[in-house]
């Protein structure tokens, strides 16, 4: 699908979800020869993390973003945008990943980089930078991951992201989708970050004088972002990851306190815990604000796969071992909450019907696990 078609898709994506919620649907994935049923929290769990689950799991992840791929070829925070950020890096354990996403990736990049930024709602951005971001972040661990050297298209398609970069050096987050994902500029310029540190020798060998100039205006940003809620203060540790120079020793040491203080008494995270509901995004929704209201844990929120699985990789990001006892009481909760289906379940704070955040919290859940060394390979199978 050309860049067009992506920006349209979206724009029909939000219109809908302004609208009455519709029925709920009998899958969550539909494709010739894929049928994934919508995530309830009441699948059986699995009995353990072996050979068997993580057959499940890859499955669940492949099926899920090749049946998008097919049926609405858009590239997407959601689904297709987690499968090629996480799953090439779990290559080791399940093998390579599904060339088919990765071919969609580049049929989406366009031929005339960047775009000129516009005004909406009283916020100016630019427009397709959330997909350029996860398209770009997607072929660059593609690159790191399965080829090991850096191609034509991710040049091609960073260039394209970084000219989409708004004047202050942020890449600014509008239209309103899957919490945590494209919620804060914070959480978004920081995904570009991920993508330009990720991509093998693109910052080494970048001489554009242009391009230069807008990766230190993202450094400086970066560094000087005012944080708009705690989700982004922990993040911190993120950006320590992929810039250390623009996080100050203190700065680790109060985010990872901050994330220490959010674990819950069995062993997880709550996103909910991360902010509250108004400040997740510059506009929120009728729609959003009665679902989050709605939950039946709204004023105490339990614990949740995604913000257990992020805790658990900024952590060990951070340098934490595997043997901490925070660490090991997430890795616990993880074990415990996968179901037979091969996904963590999880209720989307976005739309209460296909509980796309569940295929999002099973990619971060697998890249926790393989950070901790807690995977069977399937290479030999």
């Amino acid at each position: 699908m050309k860049p067009n078609a992506t920006i349209f898709a979206f724009s029909v994506a939000l219109a809908l979800s302004a609208a009455d919620p519709k029925p709920k649907p009998k899958y969550q994935y539909e494709s010739e020869g894929i049928q994934v049923t919508i995530p309830s929290a009441d699948e059986p769990k699995a009995k353990a993390i072996d050979k068997e689950s993580i057959q499940s799991i890859s499955r669940y992840l492949n099926d899920g973003a090749v049946a998008w791929v097919r049926e609405k070829s858009c590239i997407n925070c959601h689904t297709t945008g987690p499968y090629m950020s996480e799953r090439p890096a779990l290559s080791k354990w399940l093998g390579e990943p599904n060339a088919e996403v990765r071919a969609d990736f580049l049929e989406g990049i366009p031929e005339k980089p960047g775009a000129a930024e516009t005004e909406k709602d009283g916020l100016r951005y630019v427009p397709g930078s959330w997909t350029a971001i996860w398209r770009s972040m997607g072929l660059a661990e593609w690159d790191k991951h399965v080829t090991g050297k850096l191609s034509e298209e991710t040049t091609k398609s960073l260039a394209d992201m970084m000219l989409r970069q708004s004047p202050n050096g942020s890449f600014v987050s509008y239209g309103e989708v899957e919490i945590p994902h494209i919620t804060t500029d914070f959480e978004l310029s920081l995904q570009a970050a991920r993508a330009v540190t990720a991509a093998p020798q693109w910052l080494a060998t970048l001489t554009d004088p242009d391009l230069k100039q807008r990766v230190e205006k993202l450094k400086t940003w970066l560094k000087s972002a005012v944080p708009k809620n705690d989700f982004d203060r922990v993040l911190k540790l993120q950006l320590a990851a992929y810039m250390p120079e623009l996080v100050s020793e203190t700065e680790r040491a109060s985010s990872l306190a901050l994330l220490s203080s959010k674990q819950h008494a069995d062993g997880g995270w709550s996103i909910r815990d991360m902010s509250s509901v108004n400040d997740w995004h510059f506009k929120m929704s009728e729609t959003v604000l009665n679902l989050i209201a709605g939950l039946p844990d709204a004023q105490k929120p339990e614990s949740d796969a995604y913000m257990t699985a992020l805790a658990i990789v900024l952590m060990r990001q951070s340098g934490i071992p595997t043997g901490d006892a925070r660490v090991q009481k997430g890795i616990q909760w993880l074990k415990a909450e996968l179901r037979q289906s091969g996904r963590w379940w999880m209720h989307s704070l976005y739309r209460g019907n296909y509980h796309y955040i569940t295929y999002i919290a099973t990619a971060q859940a697998m890249k926790a696990l393989a950070a901790c060394g807690e995977l069977p390979s399937l290479e030999s199978e």
